[in-house]
């Protein structure tokens, strides 16, 4: 009997117990889940997808017309000023070059020697013209020679004098110096400049990017028979959304990853923010410098970049999903205090798709709902339990989401 009576107690108890519990627990309210707020450190940073670039490119062509006898560089060979690129059939060219030599040799060893015994001639005759001009002038002056005699002898002495003239031109143009070899020079100056022509030569330091031409091919002064991308400065340029043209600004530093290399990520920094938006695409275009350069960076390369816009070493942070009513750098969250909610207005400051600057309203150790949307009335108690906040950090591709986001890493 006594039995009975202890086990009917203990049931008794049980569901007081159990009663209390249930009281107590609606009196507390319902269980409501949510952040505790900490300080921490915060990075926002723009995410975009964009190509490198090099500066500047070099197109290389033949300045004559002619056929391509041999080529010495592929695609991706690295040149420097003077490497010979490729080579064009000169056989007509050398063969003007060597006439020009063989007359400059002429001129010095014959043309220029006889003139100058013609010359030497041209004056013995004049002078043998006069002696005899004035023997017959002094004969015809005693009467003892023909006036017809002394005419013939002053014609003479006259033909003479323009052989002189001349001679004396035709030396003068032959001399060292002077005008036939000038002519001559300036004329295998210009047929060896032609045949230097006949190898294309690069005038940069760069990588070929690409070739057009083959041995037995005509080329033609105009056609792009290389291109090269100048050694030097290097940049990645990427379309931002115009959305995050606010947040941008030059020698910012970021962070770039080439899809080809996943696992070597490299720095850059922002160098130029175009002045004008893209009106149909809604973008800025931004280039970024890189320096120094990966060796496994190649021309056209895409890449994704994460440029930082803003930093705090230390700084109240709350997960963006319980932000409700966000307009500009004001919202409101559901606080927890005493257990009871309430809302709360705050200031935002740095802004990502994961985490948000509190600057003001919130502090460290507060506590909010991680629902802004729910139900509860103002005022009402609740049983909070704590939630991780979201790991930060992007994880998107800007070009596959089709726009430009900022976040916090």
């Amino acid at each position: 009997m006594g039995r009975v009576r202890y086990t009917s107690v203990l049931v008794i108890l049980a569901l007081a117990l159990a009663v209390g519990v249930g009281l107590w627990r609606w009196w507390q309210g319902p269980q409501v889940q949510g952040y505790v707020l900490e300080r921490q450190p915060l990075v926002q940073t723009v995410v975009a997808t964009g190509r490198v670039v090099t500066t500047s490119r070099a197109q290389v062509g033949s300045e004559i017309t002619g056929v391509v006898l041999e080529r010495h560089v592929e695609e991706g060979d690295s040149v420097m000023p003077g490497d010979t690129l490729l080579v064009l059939r000169s056989d007509e060219l050398a063969a003007q070059v060597r006439e020009a030599e063989a007359a400059l040799t002429e001129l010095a060893t014959s043309r220029r020697p006889q003139a100058r015994v013609a010359l030497e001639r041209a004056e013995s005759e004049l002078a043998q013209a006069r002696r005899e001009t004035a023997r017959r002038r002094t004969l015809a002056e005693r009467a003892l020679l023909s006036t017809e005699a002394l005419e013939q002898a002053e014609q003479a002495q006259t033909l003479a004098r323009n052989a002189l003239d001349a001679a004396r031109l035709t030396a003068t143009a032959l001399a060292p110096g002077n005008v036939e070899e000038t002519l001559l020079r300036e004329r295998l100056a210009a047929l060896q400049a032609r045949l230097a022509k006949t190898v294309v030569r690069s005038e940069v330091a760069g990588t070929v990017l690409t070739r057009d031409a083959e041995p037995g091919d005509l080329v033609q002064p105009g056609q792009v028979l290389f291109t090269i991308a100048l050694s030097g400065a290097t940049e990645i340029r990427v379309p931002l959304d115009e959305r995050n043209l606010a947040l941008l600004a030059l020698q910012q530093d970021a962070m770039a990853v080439a899809d080809a290399y996943p696992q070597r990520p490299f720095p850059a920094r922002v160098g130029f923010i175009a002045p004008s938006i893209d009106p149909q695409r809604g973008t800025v275009e931004v280039r970024l410098a890189v320096d120094p350069v990966p060796d496994f960076l190649r021309q056209d390369m895409t890449v994704s970049v994460n440029i930082e816009t803003g930093r705090r070493e230390q700084s109240l942070a709350i997960p963006n999903d319980a932000l409700a009513d966000v307009q500009g750098d004001q919202a409101r969250v559901w606080v927890v205090r005493e257990g009871r909610v309430q809302r709360q207005e705050v200031t935002l400051g740095l802004r990502g798709l994961a985490m948000t600057e509190v600057l003001d309203g919130l502090r460290a150790g507060d506590r909010v709902l991680a629902d802004p949307t729910t139900a509860l009335e103002e005022g009402a108690r609740v049983r909070f339990a704590p939630r991780a906040a979201p790991v930060s950090g992007s994880g998107e591709d800007a070009a596959t989401r089709n726009e430009l986001p900022v976040n916090f890493n």
